[in-house]
């Protein structure tokens, strides 16, 4: 699929496709003041600590996570400066992102169990990968990590049945998780988790990315850009990497099209083995606030 043709699916499913009822949250503000920031040439981390400070849970979060033992610091952070300092502002900014994206969406966290956790997780391993491939932004790479599978709460709130049909979907193994959803409810989270991307005025490379990760034919479509593609086969490996650390079996779409993505980066199995224990540490430190 073409970006214009992402783009007329997704807003012909928000105007009077199966969409149109399900209610997509809007972008928190404080969201839209740090994107801004984002955009500029030269972020100010005095601006980012500021927006952070508006909000005192968030601000609290951005600690918490800063004294965590994923970073390991002799002395804790004691304001949120100090761990705008210490992280930088874009990984700043990406764990801002986090927080305002778990609280713009609450569920019965007995419908998703850890479903956050593994989200952060997502992350950290979509940015480590893209660290070791050419070309791949991995600020960019990082916030997919969060959005790939945000369409799964919207739909938990706002479709009656999905609960049932989430339990269903991930243990078939005769179809994909999205067909189990289509079949069911004629639509399904990537679609629903683009349409959050494209709403929450996330570049448009995420928004494309989030709509085709259960597409793996793009891979072999020079139609779609190689930004798109690359963050597609990067997802798959991540939630690979996810999986087998939270010891939970892949889905079937791991087993049919996992070689083609590491084929894609032209990485083998031994770098995927690797990558499985050098985030050891980090996914086990993971903390959502």
């Amino acid at each position: 699929m073409k970006a214009q043709e992402i783009n007329r699916e997704l807003d012909h499913a928000r105007d009077v496709g199966p969409v149109k009822n399900i209610v997509i949250p809007p972008c928190p503000e404080l969201l839209t003041q740090l994107q801004k920031e984002l955009n500029l040439a030269d972020p100010d981390p005095g601006v980012v600590a500021a927006i952070a400070g508006k909000d005192v849970a968030m601000a609290a979060a951005l600690i918490r996570i800063a004294n965590s033992s994923l970073y390991a610091r002799r002395e804790p952070v004691q304001s949120v400066s100090q761990a705008v300092a210490m992280l930088g502002v874009k990984p700043a900014i990406a764990v801002l992102t986090g927080f305002l994206l778990r609280t713009s969406i609450r569920i019965d966290p007995t419908l998703i169990e850890h479903f956050w956790e593994s989200s952060t997780r997502r992350s950290l391993a979509m940015a480590h990968i893209a660290g070791q491939v050419y070309g791949v932004n991995v600020d960019v790479a990082k916030t997919c990590g969060l959005f790939f599978h945000v369409g799964i709460p919207v739909m938990l709130q706002g479709v009656r049945g999905y609960s049932g049909t989430l339990v269903e979907a991930m243990a078939r193994q005769d179809r994909t998780f999205v067909q189990t959803e289509n079949a069911s409810h004629r639509t399904d989270h990537a679609v629903v988790g683009a349409i959050v991307a494209k709403t929450w005025r996330l570049p448009a490379v995420i928004a494309y990315a989030v709509r085709l990760h259960h597409d793996f034919s793009v891979l072999s479509d020079a139609a779609v850009s190689m930004d798109v593609r690359n963050l597609v086969a990067i997802a798959a490996i991540a939630d690979h990497l996810v999986s087998q650390h939270e010891g939970v079996k892949d889905q079937c779409e791991w087993e049919r099209h996992g070689s083609s993505c590491m084929s894609f980066l032209q990485i083998g199995e031994a770098e995927v083995e690797a990558w499985i224990d050098a985030l050891y540490s980090a996914f086990e430190s993971v903390v959502v606030a």
